[in-house]
């Protein structure tokens, strides 16, 4: 499995870190768009591990991916990504396997590259726009970060959950969009997220 070297920056604005990217020479390959995805929990694939099936439709692809997530750390998850020619046939396929779609998600993505390394800016449902950054080491990604005016000690590690359990803070470890089945703009927020006093 390949390792994900990558770190997220949250609460950005957009438009700052475009300008920087520009100013420093980089190169938008991809302007926002919609993307949808579904996952497949673990707890159909009896792994045992912090792990998950996604189908993803990028806008110009679409790819199926088994990611796995080791630790919370830069380079803790770890993922095997093939490019499928289908989106529905593929959740169809899983389906006739006994694979289950557990949550839909809907979400938006513009991808930049600078240098050898990628900077995703992400827009996710009921959560303030982010920036991942992936590269082929840790010095790399760091290198970016601190050209984009970002303070490494604010990164935060994971899945998109990692995210969220910052900006929603009673969230646990183990509390996950995934008892979410539907994640879509413009819905309203899910209990998982509200507060529980």
């Amino acid at each position: 499995m390949k390792a994900e070297i990558e770190a997220k920056f949250l609460a950005i604005n957009f438009e700052d870190i475009r300008a920087k990217l520009r100013a420093l020479g980089g190169v938008c390959e991809q302007p926002m768009r919609s993307m949808r995805r579904v996952t497949i929990d673990n707890d159909f694939m009896k792994t045992g591990k912090d792990a998950f099936l996604r189908v993803r439709d990028e806008g110009d692809k679409v790819t199926m991916t088994y990611k796995q997530f080791d630790s919370l750390s830069v380079d803790g998850a770890k993922e095997i990504e093939v490019e499928v020619s289908s989106y529905d046939q593929t959740i169809a396929l899983l389906a006739q396997a006994g694979l289950q779609v557990t949550s839909e998600q809907h979400t938006k993505r513009e991808n930049w590259r600078l240098g050898a390394v990628e900077i995703m800016l992400d827009e996710w449902p009921w959560l303030k726009p982010y920036i991942e950054i992936e590269g082929e080491s840790e010095a790399a990604i760091q290198h970016v970060a601190d050209q984009l005016g970002l303070d490494w000690g604010d990164a935060v590690f994971g899945d998109v959950m990692a995210a969220y359990r910052v900006e929603y803070p009673h969230l646990g470890l183990h509390d996950s969009l995934k008892i979410v089945r539907e994640v879509r703009f413009g819905d309203p927020l899910p209990e998982l997220l509200k507060r529980i006093i």
